[in-house]
């Protein structure tokens, strides 16, 4: 066990298309972790990059993910994304509480009931790029809308209501200093429109997310209204990032790999593999997350993580681990399905990961099959990348076919 003064500042604003920050790369090819400065934030952060230890933060009680309530942790945006009341920071036993009850709304089983609901939104939007003509914008047509429809329709909102919603939910993701008070208060907006839509489930339930929500049960536990307010804030953010971000992502990949597009299309039975490989592969957000903090002193990876200093873990980097998989580099459709952290981990793992599966599975499935001919309309690195929030995905994504 040793100490490390070394503190690398780390801007993570790497956006040159889904390579890897070279950063984070360095980082994670280090022997022991190191302690980083994040743009915005009072304190340094340890950074955890191997996939044991990763797994060993998100499943250890001794960080907690509570302990960076009301304090100014460590982050890449500046304001926080995340909510004090969410789900995203709290411990057990209260997180196990709120994710089994509102997890009972994303069964497998329930979610192949919301399938077809899935299929109508992206048949929708295909027809209607396909009645325009090419050349299309995928991010446009497909990529952008169709998360988004989806939990919104999910939800139970209301179609008049979908673009001050999506407006106020972009705004908490963008990254620049200015724009902390309108993050703010693009927060506290949605935080009264999604109670004010849980205090109308409870007593006019439908067949909406938020009622199945409502409706679940677990002895004489359920969720109360606060709870599920947050639950759909929660929700509709995840419609509004990394399902998004990947479905362009994806088919950035498989238009700029021939090979890879002609093995999804020849073997469709394959898709849910194939897309499992790339999500370990894509490097889905710049940075990290959510932060913990240590509740007492812990010795890991050679190194002396003391009590009240945070812990930064990278998904990014457990993706890459070389020991879990062989040539972490390389895009593998053999590869064996071996779980990856693109989800997250442990009891923060995203409790919607069937319906974000469900989307893709639906989007780039569809896509494929009505657009046989699908190509990009303009040369690969002339595609334009985000740089203003903490995803990577492409601007623009022109095809034809």
């Amino acid at each position: 066990m040793t100490g490390n003064d070394e503190t690398v500042t780390c801007p993570f604003d790497f956006s040159d298309a889904l390579d890897f920050d070279p950063v984070l790369a360095d980082l994670m090819n280090r022997d022991k972790p190191v302690r980083i400065r994040l743009p915005h934030g009072d304190a340094d952060a340890w950074l955890i990059t191997s996939f044991d230890s990763v797994k060993q933060v998100t499943t250890d009680h001794r960080f907690s993910r509570a302990g960076i309530i009301g304090r100014d942790y460590p982050r890449m945006t500046p304001e926080p994304i995340v909510s004090p009341e969410s789900i995203n920071v709290m411990d057990p036993p209260q997180s196990s509480r709120v994710r089994h009850l509102a997890s009972q709304a994303f069964t497998q089983q329930h979610v192949e009931t919301m399938r077809p609901r899935i299929v109508r939104l992206a048949d929708q939007l295909l027809d209607d790029m396909e009645q325009q003509g090419p050349p299309a914008d995928l991010v446009q047509r497909l990529s952008d809308p169709l998360p988004q429809q989806t939990v919104l329709d999910l939800l139970g909102i209301e179609r008049d209501e979908w673009p001050r919603i999506q407006k106020s939910l972009h705004q908490l993701l963008v990254v620049g200093e200015g724009n902390k008070d309108a993050a703010a208060n693009a927060k506290a907006e949605l935080t009264a429109c999604f109670a004010e839509l849980v205090e109308q489930r409870r007593t006019s339930p439908g067949t909406d997310i938020i009622s199945a929500m409502a409706a679940a049960r677990e002895g004489q536990e359920q969720l109360d209204d606060k709870e599920l307010a947050v639950m759909t804030l929660v929700l509709a953010l995840s419609g509004q990032d990394t399902a998004t971000c990947e479905i362009s992502d994806i088919m950035f990949l498989l238009l700029t790999h021939p090979e890879l597009m002609e093995y999804v299309r020849s073997r469709p039975g394959k898709l849910p593999d194939v897309l499992h490989e790339l999500l370990r592969y894509i490097p889905f957000r710049k940075g990290v997350g959510i932060p913990r903090v240590a509740l007492e002193d812990v010795e890991l990876d050679g190194v002396l993580i003391r009590a009240g200093e945070y812990v930064h873990v990278s998904y990014l980097t457990a993706n890459r681990e070389p020991e879990r998989y062989p040539d972490p580099h390389v895009i593998d459709v053999d590869r064996p399905n071996t779980p990856h952290m693109t989800f997250g981990w442990g009891g923060h793992r995203c409790i919607a990961m069937p319906l974000a599966m469900a989307e893709l599975e639906v989007a780039i499935g569809r896509l494929l099959e009505r657009f046989p001919g699908l190509r990009l309309a303009v040369a690969p690195q002339e595609v334009k990348w985000d740089t203003a929030t903490i995803r990577r995905f492409p601007l623009e994504l022109p095809v034809a076919w």
